[in-house]
């Protein structure tokens, strides 16, 4: 049920082309459309579009008894549903900085005992090991800290943008071995910035890229200095390559 984690209506909800615009009366119907639905329209925090969510997550592909850690958990929404997928067996850890908001996940979440609620930033050294990585707040590079998270075979969705702008949402697989890592973009997205640094910089030159297109044909992720023709775009440290990931880079160890 969507209702818990939106609050009582009349709600703010999100028109493609037209914005913000508020239902004239609390009938659920209007919150379980395939619309953004705003927690904090002032600050643009919303509970996500459900179909946008639904096409992550399953690319995402967490498992029954997996770990996830969530970035940007808001009130829970999707939260709950990552914590459905794992089971009673598995394990989410959902990250929310806004106080207000984690405590409102906390109190939505009380029920289902796999979900440990962490009120703090979701960028930081201390992250426990994970399957899967899911943010839910834009951002001009991805987090080492979310990277080093990973377990062999683990999964990292997340949005890569500038602030305030239109990116897209990067699949990026942890393979056992190596510094060529399978990568794809799965849609457009725009999110709240993350409260982590942006640097301006690369948010310019990733609005510029966005713009230029190619971003469809993204197969790599690379942290080496090898940068070759089939780079698409170049970050600090890291770059999106249009090349596959190197075999010997993505078989997993038995």
């Amino acid at each position: 049920m969507r209702e818990p984690f939106v609050g009582p209506g009349p709600w703010s909800i999100n028109i493609p082309g037209f914005g913000y615009i508020k239902t004239p009366d609390a009938d659920i119907a209007f919150i379980y459309q395939d619309t953004l639905v705003a927690l904090d329209p002032f600050r643009g925090i919303n509970i996500g579009q459900p179909s946008a969510h639904a096409r992550w997550l399953d690319a995402l592909a967490p498992a029954e008894g997996e770990s996830v850690v969530q970035v940007g958990a808001g009130t829970g929404y999707y939260t709950a549903l990552l914590g459905h997928l794992v089971g009673s067996a598995g394990t989410v850890h959902a990250y929310e900085i806004d106080q207000d908001l984690a405590a409102r996940a906390r109190l939505n979440l009380k029920d289902l005992t796999q979900i440990k609620v962490h009120p703090r930033t979701g960028i930081g050294d201390d992250l426990p090991k994970a399957d899967a990585v899911y943010v839910n707040a834009g951002i001009t590079q991805p987090s080492w800290a979310w990277l080093d998270a990973l377990r062999p075979n683990g999964r990292l969705v997340f949005p890569l943008h500038a602030v305030g702008c239109v990116g897209g949402m990067l699949l990026i697989k942890r393979p056992a071995h190596g510094i060529s890592w399978p990568a794809r973009f799965l849609s457009a997205a725009a999110f709240i910035s993350c409260t982590a640094p942006q640097d301006d910089d690369v948010g310019r030159r990733l609005n510029a890229a966005f713009a230029s297109g190619g971003a469809d044909a993204v197969r790599s992720f690379r942290t080496d200095d090898d940068i070759d023709q089939t780079c698409w775009f170049r970050g600090d440290g890291w770059w999106l390559s249009t090349g596959d990931a190197d075999r010997a880079s993505i078989e997993v160890e038995a």
